[in-house]
C-alpha cells in the first residue's frame, strides 16, 4: 500500500484565506491601476498638480509618494498577484510557494515596522500643521494623533506577530515535510 501524505489543516486554511484576500486585492488593484492610468495621468490632472501650493516641511517620503503614486499602486497590484500565485501554490503543496509565502510574511513584518516609521514622520508633520491652525481657533488635534498612534502600534504589533507566526509555522519540520523537499 502507498502511504498517503497527511495534509495539515493549517496550510489549507492559510492558503484559502490568502487566496481570498489576495484575489480580492488583485481585483481592487486592477481597478485602481485603471483609474490611476486613465484619470490621474491626464493633462488636466498634471496641470492641477503643478498649480497646487507646495507644503513647506513635507517629509521626503510624502513628496516621493505624491510624485510617484502610480508606481505605488502598480507595486501593490504586483504584490497581490505574487501573493495569489504563492497562495495557490501553497494550497497545492509546492515548496517554492511555501518559501515565497514565508518571504512575503517576513516582508509583511518589515512593512509593519516601516509603516510605523512612515506614520510617525507624517504625524509629526501633520501635528505641526494643526498646531499652526490651532492658533487661529481650530480645535486641538493632539489627543486624536495620540489615539491614532496607539491604534497604529497595536495593529502593527498584531499583524506583525501574526505574519511572523505564520512564517515560523511554515518553516517548521512537520509542515515542511508536507511539501516534499
Amino acid at each position: 500500500m502507498s502511504a498517503v501524505k497527511q495534509r495539515s489543516t493549517f496550510v489549507t486554511v492559510v492558503a484559502w484565506i490568502f487566496i481570498a484576500l489576495s484575489g480580492f486585492g488583485t481585483l481592487i488593484g486592477i481597478l485602481q491601476n485603471i483609474m490611476v492610468q486613465t484619470i490621474f495621468r491626464s493633462e488636466e490632472f498634471g496641470q492641477a498638480m503643478q498649480a497646487a501650493p507646495a507644503q513647506p516641511g513635507l517629509p521626503p517620503m510624502a513628496t516621493f509618494m505624491v510624485n510617484h503614486f502610480h508606481w505605488f499602486f502598480l507595486a501593490v497590484l504586483l504584490v497581490n498577484l505574487f501573493m495569489l500565485a504563492s497562495s495557490i501554490g501553497l494550497l497545492k503543496r509546492w515548496n517554492w510557494a511555501r518559501l515565497c509565502f514565508i518571504a512575503i510574511m517576513i516582508l509583511g513584518v518589515v512593512w509593519q515596522v516601516v509603516g510605523l516609521i512612515m506614520q510617525a514622520t507624517m504625524f509629526s508633520f501633520m501635528r505641526d500643521q494643526f498646531s499652526a491652525a490651532q492658533m487661529q481657533g481650530a480645535p486641538d488635534m493632539g489627543p486624536f494623533f495620540i489615539a491614532m498612534g496607539v491604534v497604529s502600534v497595536i495593529f502593527a504589533l498584531a499583524f506583525g506577530g501574526l505574519f511572523g507566526w505564520i512564517a515560523w509555522k511554515l518553516m517548521s519540520k512537520p509542515i515542511a515535510a508536507e511539501f516534499g523537499r
